[in-house]
């Protein structure tokens, strides 16, 4: 199985990139590193991709901008993945303010070319986008939570299914 993970230098994709690779499927991590430039220096996750690189012996990095339709088309022709988690965004909501261009074709434009891609040259891949809670804002850290054995879920029946669409930013 060939698993394709965009945003594959941070938090999730890294994540994924890992629990795939330990399963012995090939991986190819799409990434560019744009959270440098949204964040400067503190935002760089080099050193993610770089750990990536060193542990994970079925990963291969590819240095590709989901915002370049062209490009992306490319890709997904070229990787033919069986799945494809979609993990890239510009994930911070108070910056989005101030650099809405920016937000908005990493997270529309970006996902609309994988989209895309993936209907033309894999349609029978799985697609599996993945966000962060930070697109509700503040809110999500006001939900109170519960200790379980082995993680924290919330502690309101409600939200059994997690954050629903209509959650209050």
């Amino acid at each position: 199985m060939h698993v394709v993970v965009t945003g594959s230098s941070g938090l999730i994709g890294s994540e994924a990139v890992a629990f795939f690779n330990d399963m012995g499927f090939r991986v190819t991590g799409l990434d560019n590193n744009m959270r440098a430039a949204f964040f400067g220096e503190k935002g760089d996750t080099t050193w993610n991709r770089q750990r990536l690189e060193a542990q994970c012996r079925n990963f291969t990095h590819r240095e590709l901008d989901i915002r370049k339709r062209d490009d992306v088309l490319e890709a997904v022709g070229e990787l033919a993945p069986d799945l494809i988690i979609h993990a890239a965004a510009q994930p911070s909501h108070d910056l989005a303010a101030s650099k809405p261009f920016e937000d908005f074709d990493v997270n529309a434009v970006g996902t609309h070319n994988l989209l895309e891609a993936t209907r033309r040259h894999a349609p029978d891949a799985v697609f599996i986008h993945v966000s962060t809670n930070k697109v509700y804002g503040d809110a999500p850290n006001h939900v109170p939570l519960k200790e379980l054995d082995t993680r924290y879920d919330y502690d309101d029946p409600t939200l059994g299914h997690g954050i629903a669409e209509d959650f209050p930013i």
